[in-house]
């Protein structure tokens, strides 16, 4: 039994290795940024290696253990929206300088991002599932809003499709 579990460790870790993953990727791009003495960018991607590393802590795993892409997706895109938000912020508080900072670094985020959908394609899912679940009033919304960002696949911001489907709702 011992020498059949180190063969399916080894097939694993030789599995792993060949499959790049996103945070792998990720880490190359910094060292690549390093080389090259781009700042920000090794700064913004320091900064999301981090955030890779407190997500499998928080998860009760070690730093040292793999994130996987789908894993990865979610820290990347909860580290975008934290930029947006910032740049709210800083617009609603006068400070120019400090949102131009965080939209460059929200520019090299979403480099790792899959494409948005855009708003009409977004429009058209909605409508879709809506036919699909015959939602005509606003007290079905959360079961609408629920089916859209299950079948966007994470494509698509939650505020467009709530903007959508309010619009559609009325």
């Amino acid at each position: 039994m011992l020498p059949f579990i180190s063969i399916l460790c080894i097939l694993y870790l030789q599995v792993i290795t060949f499959i790049m993953l996103l945070t792998e990727t990720i880490k190359d791009h910094m060292k690549q940024a390093m080389k090259q003495k781009k700042t920000g960018r090794v700064t913004t991607l320091r900064s999301l290696i981090s955030a890779f590393q407190n997500e499998l802590v928080a998860t009760k795993r070690t730093p040292q253990d793999i994130l996987l892409d789908n894993e990865a997706m979610v820290v990347i895109k909860r580290e975008a929206k934290k930029r947006k938000d910032s740049i709210e912020q800083f617009l609603a508080g006068n400070r120019e300088d400090l949102a131009q900072d965080e939209k460059v670094e929200l520019a090299i985020i979403e480099e790792y991002l899959p494409e948005m959908m855009s708003t009409e394609a977004v429009r058209v899912l909605v409508l879709e599932v809506q036919k699909d679940l015959n939602v005509v009033n606003k007290s079905d919304m959360g079961k609408l809003m629920g089916a859209v960002i299950a079948k966007s696949e994470g494509r698509a911001d939650g505020a467009e499709i709530k903007k959508i489907v309010d619009e559609i709702l009325v």
